[in-house]
Parts: C-alpha cells; structure tokens; sequence
C-alpha cells in the first residue's frame, strides 16, 4: 500500500524531502494535479518515474522549481537549467510564477537530460500550490535543484485530483512504498498551459487554466498555436487522460437523442452533461458546471467516478467555445480520442 501522510505535518514534508534526495519518488499535491516527483538531476530516479508509470522514456517531464519569496526564488532554478530565456518568458514568468504556466526553454547541457527525453530544451513550472512548495524549498536545502513530476497516474490514463487517486494508481512502487503527500484536492485540476518559448516567440502546445489572451496581455505578443517544429512536450498526445470507458463527445441535441435512442441492449451508459436533459431509467448522470473553472476542476475526478462505477461507455456534453473551455475540451478530446 502507498504511504498517504498529510501534508500539515512538517515532519512528513521533511520526510518526503529526504525521499527525493536519496533518489527515492514522492506523491505531490500541486495546484493543477498531483505529480510523480523525482530529483530532476538524478537519471536513475527519473528513469524510476518512467518505469513506474509505463510512459516512454523519451516523452519529457515538466521540471518543478522552488520559491518561498525570499533565500530561495524560482530565478536560481531557471538559471540552473535553462540556457537562455527569451524576455517575454521573463514575462510570462512575472506575471504567472508561481502559477499553472509551463515554459519549454532551451536546455543548459548536462542538466535534467533524462527529464528532458533527451531534448535540447525543458520544461519549467513554479508551482503555486504550498504544500508543493514546501516540499520544493525542503528538497533544495538537501541539494535538489528542481523536481520532475508528471502526473501520478499510469500513462496516457486520468490524472489525480486527490492523494486517493494516487494511492489507487500506485498501491506500491517496485523497490519502495509510495510516500503521497495528502494536500487536499486540486484546485485548479487540469495540468498547466505549456507555451514553447525556444523559437523567438510564444507558441502555445497545451491549453490549461491560463488562457492564450491572458498571455498575450502578460507578455505582449501574440501567441501562436502549435506546429509540427514545436518540441515535445507532456500531455500532447492524441490519446491522453483516459478512462477504462470509452468516452464519447456530444452535443446536447445528440445526447438525448442517443439516450431516447437505448435499448436493454445497449452498453452500460454514464453521463455528464450541463444541459437538462430527460432522466434515462439505469443510466449514471452528473451535472457539469457551467462554469469553465468548476469544471476543470471536477473533469478528472468525474471520470474516475464515473469509470469506478463500471459503465463502459462515459457521455459527455461537449464544452461550450471559447477560450476560457480550451483546457477541458483538449483533456476530453484527449479522453475520447
């Protein structure tokens, strides 16, 4: 079994420090998921997150950086590792650190090489969450420099919201049960906006809680969308954040319809939807926020819900336009894909 500890025991955030010093991976709340961290300078305890989570060794991991305001600022991190930051990634990171914002820069040779995927640049967050950073700025006073930490799942399934989820992920680790630092749910609860910031200009690779004109008023620059030169980068893949249940995007209309549509025959049906739809007698229905946050905050954690229940087919509305939906409609494309 994991090993949950709350995250209000400073006892258990120095215990978790030690962990990732001695190589050893750690469950860890942040604001957007919990992460699979690991000493991002370590290529043996790097390698350990790959393995435990079946994801391919040459897919990158996000670097984690510390900041408490004071002795240690998230600037020592980005010196650390990036090779140059171009000044709107100086922007960016003014106005959105420590925040739900990924930037891809060019890497320093000879640092976080195995979390990179073998890339020449990497990528960089400085989690807002406390407990994150608590657990960072402990790791840095034993000689860690930054943090990888994907998401605490099985690769390519739903990400976690919860130290629950990471528990039920990795009930135990090849060498070593798995310490999970209990922070409460997730805040945010989809993963970062990752902007690419190696070619002169932003390009934006994965849509999160940060929307594309909140960046563009930050740095002043249009940002771009992504093209077949961008690096790669996590969560971009057309399969990602899946449940066991297949899911399947609708709209309202075309949601009724299939409902009014079941037979007994028919596969064992979830749905999630905003809209007022008829009740469908054996059929799991959950309401989505109309409001984008809410729902970011509550997808992945309804789709776990809803997979646990044993349906085998999940029906979601599809999200309404606009950007402020970008980052729940990409994770349940994703989803559905």
């Amino acid at each position: 079994m994991s090993l949950l500890l709350s995250a209000q025991d400073p006892a258990a955030i120095e215990a978790a420090a030690q962990r990732l010093a001695g190589g050893t991976l750690v469950g860890m709340p942040t604001e957007t998921v919990y992460g699979l961290a690991a000493d991002a300078d370590n290529p043996r305890a790097v390698q350990r997150i790959f393995e435990a989570k079946g994801r391919p060794s040459e897919h990158p991991l996000i670097v984690h950086l510390a900041h408490d305001g004071a002795a240690q600022d998230w600037r020592a991190g980005v010196q650390h590792y990036a090779r140059e930051v171009p000044a709107f990634a100086q922007a960016l990171m003014q106005a959105f650190w420590p925040g739900p914002l990924t930037l891809i820069l060019p890497r320093r040779s000879g640092v976080a090489t195995a979390a990179a995927g073998g890339q020449d640049s990497v990528g960089l967050r400085c989690p807002a969450h406390p407990v994150a950073q608590a657990l960072l700025v402990a790791a840095a006073a034993h000689g860690v420099q930054g943090v990888a930490a994907p998401s605490a799942n099985r690769f390519g399934r739903v990400s976690p919201t919860t130290a629950a989820h990471v528990s039920a992920e990795f009930e135990a680790l090849a060498d070593d049960a798995l310490l999970v630092l209990d922070g409460g749910a997730c805040p945010v609860g989809i993963e970062s906006t990752i902007v690419d910031a190696t070619r002169g200009h932003p390009v934006l690779l994965r849509p999160g809680h940060i929307t594309p004109e909140q960046l563009q008023a930050a740095c002043g620059e249009a940002v771009r969308e992504r093209d077949g030169a961008a690096p790669r980068a996590s969560g971009t893949l057309v399969s990602h954040y899946a449940p066991s249940a297949r899911v399947r995007l609708m709209d309202a209309r075309a949601l009724q319809a299939a409902l009014d549509a079941r037979t007994l025959q028919a596969p064992s049906v979830a749905v999630w939807t905003r809209s007022a739809l008829s009740r469908c007698s054996g059929v799991e229905q959950r309401t989505m926020p109309s409001n984008a946050e809410q729902a970011a905050q509550a997808l992945f954690a309804t789709l776990r819900e809803l997979d646990a229940s044993g349906v085998s087919q999940i029906w979601v509305e599809t999200p309404p336009d606009g950007a402020a939906w970008d980052g729940v409609r990409d994770r349940l494309q994703r989803a559905a894909a």
